[in-house]
């Protein structure tokens, strides 16, 4: 793990980290790791949550993400997070890719979107 862990509340114990493995964002297999999810820009995200609290400046987070002590921070407001799971999506270039579905949802969902007892 990274410098950084994003902690929030949820049932599945999921939480966003940086990774000093900047190289795995390259790879199509991105499962590394159980119950986390890589970002690969962390100091953005920072500084995103951190941007109604003018107490902390971009000279305060980097003392602290360099400080080499764990720190928590508890946001003054809460924000909603929301994680999608997809196994295709388009790219940049406007390509249509697929992924494996390693959480075995797809067929699930295909069923709720083509049963024909739903569609009435």
């Amino acid at each position: 793990m990274g410098l950084v862990k994003f902690i929030f509340p949820n049932i599945y114990n999921i939480y966003l980290h940086d990774t000093p493995s900047k190289g795995l964002f390259k790879l199509e297999r991105r499962t590394f790791s159980h119950g986390a999810i890589r970002i690969s820009e962390p100091v953005k995200m920072i500084k995103f949550l951190l941007d109604d609290d003018p107490t902390w400046t971009e000279e305060r987070i980097e003392e602290n993400l360099n400080g080499g002590k764990e720190k928590y921070i508890v946001l003054k407001k809460s924000i909603p997070i929301y994680i999608v799971y997809l196994t295709s999506f388009v790219d940049e270039k406007g390509l249509l890719n697929f992924r494996r579905d390693i959480y075995e949802r797809d067929n699930g969902l295909k069923e709720m979107i083509f049963d024909k007892k739903q569609r009435k």
